[in-house]
């Protein structure tokens, strides 16, 4: 997210690894968290059977599962979406209610929301966590009083996000808006792609001016080229 810098600090490269876009998933990060619900949903209104609309939700994000894999990508993200998946399964099936398959995204949201809080609070915000692999710098940003500031700051968005998707599905889920849960993952991923923008905007603007950016955090090792 930084220019590259021809300081001294060596800084092992991270691949293809731009964290905007691992960040925001693109065009299968979308379908990963549209449809399942969507086809839920959809399944459900069509045969109004609950045991045929978790079955096709769960071999959509299978495939997606399974699609990352066979090409050797880390399926992190496809994997998390088929766990969620497979529980809202188990309690729409349980329940015997097709509303209940999103409580258990109520319950993800605000566990994510208080890991993010408790993050910030330890000194270890996730934000930094997700994003030092994916740059290249590991854990080396939070021997930089300055970007574990910015990754702080920015992580209160994700905060926020997770508060604000909570809160969107229980009155829907409440008030049993069975179309309306259907179209949150669209909603939902177009949040995720604001709040990246504005976390990168917040670290930017955290940051001093001399300083050039998350790919290359000031520690003891860039200030002094001898120490290894």
């Amino acid at each position: 997210m930084s220019p590259v810098s021809t300081s001294a600090e060596p800084t092992a490269p991270a691949p293809d690894r731009n964290p905007l876009r691992v960040l925001i998933g693109g065009p299968r990060g979308a379908l990963e968290s549209v449809l399942p619900p969507l086809v839920f949903v959809a399944t459900f209104e069509l045969s109004g059977s609950i045991g045929w609309a978790v079955g096709v939700a769960l071999a959509i994000a299978m495939v997606f599962a399974i699609w990352r894999i066979a090409e050797g990508k880390r399926p992190t993200r496809a994997l998390s979406a088929l766990l969620i998946v497979a529980i809202s399964a188990y309690v729409a099936v349980n329940t015997d209610s097709a509303v209940a398959f999103f409580w258990p995204r109520v319950l993800v949201n605000l566990i994510s929301a208080l890991a993010f809080a408790v993050s910030i609070m330890v000194r270890w915000p996730l934000l930094g966590v997700i994003v030092g692999p994916i740059v290249g710098t590991r854990m080396r940003w939070r021997q930089d009083p300055e970007l574990l500031k910015a990754y702080a700051r920015a992580s209160w968005l994700w905060v926020a996000l997770c508060l604000v998707r909570a809160a969107v599905l229980v009155p829907l889920i409440e008030q049993r808006l069975i179309w309306g849960l259907a179209v949150t993952g669209a909603i939902f991923y177009v949040l995720v792609i604001v709040t990246v923008l504005l976390s990168w905007v917040v670290i930017r603007r955290s940051l001093p001016a001399n300083h050039q950016g998350i790919r290359h955090p000031i520690t003891s090792s860039s200030t002094n080229p001898q120490t290894i």
